[in-house]
Protein backbone atom coordinates (compact mmCIF):
# COMPACT_ATOMS: atom_id res chain seq x y z
CA UNK A 1 0.00 0.00 0.00
CA UNK A 2 0.81 3.53 -0.24
CA UNK A 3 2.57 5.49 2.57
CA UNK A 4 -0.06 7.13 4.99
CA UNK A 5 0.65 9.04 7.74
CA UNK A 6 -1.64 9.88 11.03
CA UNK A 7 -2.51 13.54 11.86
CA UNK A 8 -1.08 14.09 15.03
CA UNK A 9 -4.21 16.37 16.44
CA UNK A 10 -7.39 14.05 18.26
CA UNK A 11 -9.86 13.44 15.72
CA UNK A 12 -12.47 15.63 17.76
CA UNK A 13 -11.01 18.75 17.34
CA UNK A 14 -10.78 17.79 13.07
CA UNK A 15 -7.70 17.64 11.05
CA UNK A 16 -4.62 20.21 11.22
CA UNK A 17 -4.99 20.49 7.70
CA UNK A 18 -8.73 20.55 6.32
CA UNK A 19 -8.49 21.00 2.50
CA UNK A 20 -11.64 21.44 -0.27
CA UNK A 21 -13.49 18.57 -1.36
CA UNK A 22 -11.35 17.79 -4.20
CA UNK A 23 -8.59 17.01 -2.03
CA UNK A 24 -5.11 19.02 -0.57
CA UNK A 25 -4.05 19.97 -4.25
CA UNK A 26 -7.04 21.70 -4.74
CA UNK A 27 -6.25 25.45 -5.44
CA UNK A 28 -7.82 28.21 -3.81
CA UNK A 29 -9.89 30.93 -5.94
CA UNK A 30 -7.28 33.85 -3.99
CA UNK A 31 -4.53 35.42 -6.09
CA UNK A 32 -1.44 35.05 -4.64
CA UNK A 33 1.73 37.15 -5.30
CA UNK A 34 4.88 34.89 -4.81
CA UNK A 35 7.52 37.12 -6.25
CA UNK A 36 7.96 39.61 -3.32
CA UNK A 37 10.23 38.51 -0.60
CA UNK A 38 11.94 36.00 -2.93
CA UNK A 39 10.89 35.48 -6.86
CA UNK A 40 8.85 32.43 -6.86
CA UNK A 41 11.47 30.41 -8.89
CA UNK A 42 14.24 30.62 -6.04
CA UNK A 43 12.06 29.69 -3.25
CA UNK A 44 13.33 27.90 0.02
CA UNK A 45 12.96 27.13 2.96
CA UNK A 46 14.07 30.15 5.63
CA UNK A 47 15.41 29.57 8.98
CA UNK A 48 16.24 32.17 12.02
CA UNK A 49 18.35 34.71 10.65
CA UNK A 50 21.54 36.03 13.01
CA UNK A 51 21.20 38.91 15.02
CA UNK A 52 17.14 38.23 15.20
CA UNK A 53 16.04 37.94 18.87
CA UNK A 54 12.50 37.51 20.42
CA UNK A 55 10.55 40.64 22.32
CA UNK A 56 10.65 40.86 25.43
CA UNK A 57 6.91 40.84 26.01
CA UNK A 58 4.48 38.96 23.61
CA UNK A 59 0.58 39.14 24.28
CA UNK A 60 -1.65 36.32 23.22
CA UNK A 61 -4.98 36.84 22.33
CA UNK A 62 -8.16 35.05 22.06
CA UNK A 63 -11.69 34.75 22.27
CA UNK A 64 -14.02 31.97 22.89
CA UNK A 65 -17.97 32.23 22.22
CA UNK A 66 -20.79 29.69 23.03
CA UNK A 67 -24.84 29.39 22.34
CA UNK A 68 -26.54 29.46 25.49
CA UNK A 69 -29.85 29.27 24.24
CA UNK A 70 -32.17 29.15 20.73
CA UNK A 71 -35.02 31.00 20.55
CA UNK A 72 -37.81 32.27 18.50
CA UNK A 73 -39.97 35.79 18.57
CA UNK A 74 -43.59 36.26 18.25
CA UNK A 75 -44.18 39.10 15.75
CA UNK A 76 -47.50 41.55 16.26
CA UNK A 77 -48.42 39.80 12.51
CA UNK A 78 -47.87 36.43 13.18
CA UNK A 79 -44.92 35.81 12.27
CA UNK A 80 -41.52 34.57 14.11
CA UNK A 81 -37.87 35.07 13.34
CA UNK A 82 -35.11 32.94 14.98
CA UNK A 83 -33.04 34.25 17.52
CA UNK A 84 -29.85 33.29 19.72
CA UNK A 85 -28.58 34.06 23.03
CA UNK A 86 -25.06 33.85 23.28
CA UNK A 87 -22.31 34.53 25.62
CA UNK A 88 -18.40 35.29 24.42
CA UNK A 89 -15.16 36.21 26.07
CA UNK A 90 -11.85 37.76 25.23
CA UNK A 91 -8.68 37.62 27.21
CA UNK A 92 -5.01 38.48 27.10
CA UNK A 93 -1.92 36.92 28.47
CA UNK A 94 1.44 38.49 29.07
CA UNK A 95 3.91 36.84 28.44
CA UNK A 96 7.33 37.97 29.78
CA UNK A 97 10.00 36.46 28.18
CA UNK A 98 12.99 38.02 29.58
CA UNK A 99 11.84 36.99 33.55
CA UNK A 100 9.74 33.88 31.93
CA UNK A 101 6.80 34.18 33.31
CA UNK A 102 2.76 34.53 31.82
CA UNK A 103 -0.34 36.17 33.17
CA UNK A 104 -3.68 37.22 32.18
CA UNK A 105 -3.56 40.39 31.19
CA UNK A 106 -7.22 41.26 31.18
CA UNK A 107 -10.50 39.48 30.24
CA UNK A 108 -14.39 40.66 29.30
CA UNK A 109 -17.38 38.81 28.78
CA UNK A 110 -19.71 39.94 26.81
CA UNK A 111 -23.42 39.11 25.79
CA UNK A 112 -25.97 39.64 23.51
CA UNK A 113 -29.51 38.13 21.46
CA UNK A 114 -29.07 38.17 17.77
CA UNK A 115 -31.93 38.05 16.09
CA UNK A 116 -33.28 40.03 12.81
CA UNK A 117 -36.75 40.69 14.54
CA UNK A 118 -37.53 44.23 14.40
CA UNK A 119 -39.09 44.04 17.58
CA UNK A 120 -36.98 42.07 19.56
CA UNK A 121 -36.23 43.69 23.36
CA UNK A 122 -33.04 43.09 25.47
CA UNK A 123 -33.61 40.54 27.95
CA UNK A 124 -32.84 39.97 31.25
CA UNK A 125 -32.49 36.46 32.85
CA UNK A 126 -32.05 36.69 36.47
CA UNK A 127 -28.99 39.14 36.85
CA UNK A 128 -27.79 38.32 33.04
CA UNK A 129 -28.42 41.04 31.05
CA UNK A 130 -28.66 39.70 27.27
CA UNK A 131 -28.52 43.22 24.78
CA UNK A 132 -30.17 42.80 21.78
CA UNK A 133 -27.86 42.43 18.29
CA UNK A 134 -30.36 43.10 15.43
CA UNK A 135 -28.92 41.75 12.49
CA UNK A 136 -29.14 42.54 8.80
CA UNK A 137 -31.16 40.18 6.31
CA UNK A 138 -34.29 37.40 6.75
CA UNK A 139 -31.58 36.09 9.64
CA UNK A 140 -32.11 32.61 9.19
CA UNK A 141 -31.22 30.40 12.01
CA UNK A 142 -27.73 28.66 10.82
CA UNK A 143 -26.40 32.13 9.45
CA UNK A 144 -26.91 33.49 12.99
CA UNK A 145 -23.47 32.09 14.88
CA UNK A 146 -21.64 34.25 12.54
CA UNK A 147 -22.96 37.06 13.43
CA UNK A 148 -21.85 36.67 17.14
CA UNK A 149 -17.81 37.12 15.56
CA UNK A 150 -18.29 40.98 15.18
CA UNK A 151 -19.02 41.79 18.75
CA UNK A 152 -16.06 39.05 19.81
CA UNK A 153 -13.59 40.78 17.36
CA UNK A 154 -14.27 44.09 19.22
CA UNK A 155 -14.16 42.63 22.66
CA UNK A 156 -10.72 41.32 21.46
CA UNK A 157 -9.35 44.46 20.43
CA UNK A 158 -10.31 46.25 23.68
CA UNK A 159 -8.69 43.86 25.72
CA UNK A 160 -5.82 43.61 24.19
CA UNK A 161 -5.51 47.35 23.41
CA UNK A 162 -5.64 48.22 27.10
CA UNK A 163 -2.43 45.62 27.63
CA UNK A 164 0.14 46.66 25.09
CA UNK A 165 3.52 48.37 25.58
CA UNK A 166 6.10 50.04 23.67
CA UNK A 167 8.15 46.93 21.73
CA UNK A 168 5.82 44.05 22.35
CA UNK A 169 4.61 41.68 19.85
CA UNK A 170 0.69 41.30 19.76
CA UNK A 171 -0.89 37.33 18.01
CA UNK A 172 -4.12 37.25 17.66
CA UNK A 173 -5.27 33.74 17.47
CA UNK A 174 -6.98 33.20 14.00
CA UNK A 175 -7.24 35.35 10.93
CA UNK A 176 -6.76 39.39 11.41
CA UNK A 177 -9.33 40.09 9.33
CA UNK A 178 -10.29 43.81 10.32
CA UNK A 179 -7.38 43.74 13.28
CA UNK A 180 -5.05 44.55 10.57
CA UNK A 181 -4.92 48.19 11.38
CA UNK A 182 -2.98 47.25 14.87
CA UNK A 183 1.09 47.83 15.08
CA UNK A 184 3.19 45.40 15.34
CA UNK A 185 0.25 42.15 15.14
CA UNK A 186 0.38 38.66 13.58
CA UNK A 187 -2.80 36.61 12.65
CA UNK A 188 -2.12 32.81 14.18
CA UNK A 189 -3.83 30.22 11.56
CA UNK A 190 -3.09 26.86 13.05
CA UNK A 191 -5.78 25.13 10.95
CA UNK A 192 -5.37 24.81 6.85
CA UNK A 193 -8.84 24.83 5.31
CA UNK A 194 -7.61 26.15 1.74
CA UNK A 195 -4.50 25.21 -0.50
CA UNK A 196 -3.11 28.90 -1.68
CA UNK A 197 -0.15 27.92 -3.56
CA UNK A 198 0.70 25.88 -6.33
CA UNK A 199 2.11 22.44 -6.36
CA UNK A 200 5.93 23.35 -6.63
CA UNK A 201 5.43 26.78 -3.80
CA UNK A 202 3.83 23.73 -1.98
CA UNK A 203 6.58 21.47 -1.91
CA UNK A 204 8.65 24.14 -0.50
CA UNK A 205 6.16 24.30 2.62
CA UNK A 206 5.79 21.14 3.05
CA UNK A 207 9.40 20.65 3.14
CA UNK A 208 10.29 22.93 5.72
CA UNK A 209 12.02 22.15 8.76
CA UNK A 210 10.64 22.78 12.61
CA UNK A 211 11.50 26.45 13.06
CA UNK A 212 11.78 27.41 9.40
CA UNK A 213 9.25 29.49 7.43
CA UNK A 214 8.52 30.18 3.78
CA UNK A 215 9.10 33.43 1.86
CA UNK A 216 6.51 36.05 2.50
CA UNK A 217 3.66 35.83 -0.11
CA UNK A 218 0.93 38.50 -1.00
CA UNK A 219 -2.92 36.96 -0.61
CA UNK A 220 -5.78 38.52 -2.50
CA UNK A 221 -8.40 37.61 -0.56
CA UNK A 222 -11.47 40.16 0.31
CA UNK A 223 -9.31 40.91 3.49
CA UNK A 224 -5.86 40.83 1.61
CA UNK A 225 -2.60 41.15 3.67
CA UNK A 226 0.79 39.40 4.16
CA UNK A 227 1.13 35.99 4.95
CA UNK A 228 3.93 32.55 5.25
CA UNK A 229 3.96 29.46 6.89
CA UNK A 230 6.11 28.10 9.96
CA UNK A 231 6.87 24.42 10.86
CA UNK A 232 6.53 24.58 14.43
CA UNK A 233 8.57 21.59 16.71
CA UNK A 234 6.81 18.48 15.80
CA UNK A 235 7.49 14.85 15.59
CA UNK A 236 8.32 13.29 12.15
CA UNK A 237 4.12 13.07 10.45
CA UNK A 238 2.16 14.25 7.30
CA UNK A 239 3.07 16.39 5.13
CA UNK A 240 1.19 19.42 7.16
CA UNK A 241 2.13 18.51 10.45
CA UNK A 242 3.10 21.50 12.85
CA UNK A 243 2.50 23.88 10.19
CA UNK A 244 0.54 27.13 10.61
CA UNK A 245 0.35 30.44 8.72
CA UNK A 246 0.91 33.58 9.92
CA UNK A 247 -0.73 36.90 8.43
CA UNK A 248 0.50 40.77 8.88
CA UNK A 249 -1.25 43.96 7.94
CA UNK A 250 -1.14 44.67 4.28
CA UNK A 251 -0.63 47.92 5.15
CA UNK A 252 3.08 47.12 5.70
CA UNK A 253 5.27 47.12 3.35
CA UNK A 254 7.69 44.00 1.66
CA UNK A 255 10.49 44.58 4.54
CA UNK A 256 8.53 45.75 7.27
CA UNK A 257 6.50 42.06 6.66
CA UNK A 258 9.50 40.25 5.93
CA UNK A 259 10.95 42.00 10.03
CA UNK A 260 7.55 40.30 11.16
CA UNK A 261 8.31 36.78 9.40
CA UNK A 262 11.56 37.01 11.14
CA UNK A 263 10.55 37.45 15.01
CA UNK A 264 7.97 34.56 14.32
CA UNK A 265 10.45 32.46 13.66
CA UNK A 266 12.19 32.97 16.86
CA UNK A 267 9.35 33.54 18.62
CA UNK A 268 5.78 31.17 18.20
CA UNK A 269 8.02 27.88 18.56
CA UNK A 270 8.78 28.66 22.01
CA UNK A 271 5.18 28.41 23.01
CA UNK A 272 4.12 25.38 20.93
CA UNK A 273 2.26 22.59 22.78
CA UNK A 274 3.50 18.66 23.44
CA UNK A 275 1.30 15.86 22.74
CA UNK A 276 0.99 13.94 26.01
CA UNK A 277 -0.64 17.72 27.19
CA UNK A 278 -2.61 18.91 24.10
CA UNK A 279 -4.61 17.41 21.81
CA UNK A 280 -4.23 19.77 19.41
CA UNK A 281 0.44 20.11 19.71
CA UNK A 282 1.72 21.39 18.51
CA UNK A 283 -0.36 24.29 16.59
CA UNK A 284 -2.34 25.11 20.03
CA UNK A 285 -0.13 27.05 21.53
CA UNK A 286 0.48 26.88 25.49
CA UNK A 287 -0.95 30.29 26.40
CA UNK A 288 -3.36 29.68 24.19
CA UNK A 289 -4.63 26.79 25.46
CA UNK A 290 -4.84 28.10 29.42
CA UNK A 291 -6.50 31.24 28.18
CA UNK A 292 -9.08 29.21 26.54
CA UNK A 293 -9.97 27.12 29.18
CA UNK A 294 -10.36 30.68 31.54
CA UNK A 295 -12.41 31.81 29.47
CA UNK A 296 -14.78 29.28 29.47
CA UNK A 297 -14.76 29.28 33.19
CA UNK A 298 -15.86 32.98 33.15
CA UNK A 299 -19.08 32.15 30.51
CA UNK A 300 -21.20 30.83 33.40
CA UNK A 301 -22.92 27.20 33.64
CA UNK A 302 -24.97 27.48 30.40
CA UNK A 303 -26.71 24.98 31.99
CA UNK A 304 -28.45 27.57 34.53
CA UNK A 305 -28.61 30.07 32.10
CA UNK A 306 -31.00 28.01 29.68
CA UNK A 307 -32.51 27.81 33.06
CA UNK A 308 -33.20 31.62 33.66
CA UNK A 309 -33.24 32.32 29.92
CA UNK A 310 -36.64 29.75 29.84
CA UNK A 311 -37.72 31.36 33.12
CA UNK A 312 -38.00 34.90 31.03
CA UNK A 313 -39.54 33.50 28.68
CA UNK A 314 -42.10 32.17 30.21
CA UNK A 315 -42.34 35.50 32.68
CA UNK A 316 -42.71 37.90 29.36
CA UNK A 317 -45.50 35.32 27.89
CA UNK A 318 -49.11 36.57 28.11
CA UNK A 319 -51.26 34.43 30.44
CA UNK A 320 -54.22 32.85 28.55
CA UNK A 321 -57.25 34.14 30.05
CA UNK A 322 -59.51 32.13 32.54
CA UNK A 323 -62.83 30.37 31.06
CA UNK A 324 -65.69 32.97 31.57
CA UNK A 325 -68.61 31.75 33.72
CA UNK A 326 -67.50 28.74 34.92
CA UNK A 327 -66.70 28.77 38.65
CA UNK A 328 -63.75 27.25 39.79
CA UNK A 329 -63.92 23.61 40.55
CA UNK A 330 -63.81 22.44 44.45
CA UNK A 331 -63.58 18.87 45.96
CA UNK A 332 -66.12 16.89 45.76
CA UNK A 333 -68.21 16.95 49.47
CA UNK A 334 -68.51 13.25 50.58
CA UNK A 335 -71.81 12.11 51.10
CA UNK A 336 -73.76 12.39 54.08
CA UNK A 337 -72.72 9.68 56.26
CA UNK A 338 -69.48 8.53 54.83
CA UNK A 339 -66.19 9.98 56.56
CA UNK A 340 -64.39 12.34 53.61
CA UNK A 341 -61.25 10.57 51.74
CA UNK A 342 -58.09 10.83 53.85
CA UNK A 343 -55.74 12.54 51.86
CA UNK A 344 -52.84 10.06 49.90
CA UNK A 345 -49.75 9.64 51.61
CA UNK A 346 -46.81 11.40 50.07
CA UNK A 347 -44.65 10.03 47.47
CA UNK A 348 -41.07 8.68 48.08
CA UNK A 349 -38.76 11.39 48.05
CA UNK A 350 -41.81 14.08 48.91
CA UNK A 351 -41.73 13.46 52.96
CA UNK A 352 -40.22 16.19 54.72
Amino acid sequence: MSRFFVDAWDPAYGASFEAAGAGPAAPSSAQVEADHELPAVDWRAIGPRSGIRAPDVVLLVDGVRRIDASLWTAEDDGGSYPGLAASYAAGVVRCDLERGAAQLAGAKVGRGLFTASPSAEDVRAGSVHYPVHRVSGTGELGKLPAAVQGPLTALEVEVSGAARIDGDLLVVDGPLRNRRQLPRTLGYVKTQHSQYLDARLTAVVTGLAAGERSPVFRLGTAWGGWSWYLRLPVAHGAPWAGIVRVECSADLDVAEAVALADLSVVTLPRFASTPYKDPRAPQNLVPIAGLEKQLRRLLGDVRLLHRALAAAARAASPRPPAASGLPASRPAAAPPGRPAAAPEPPAAGERG
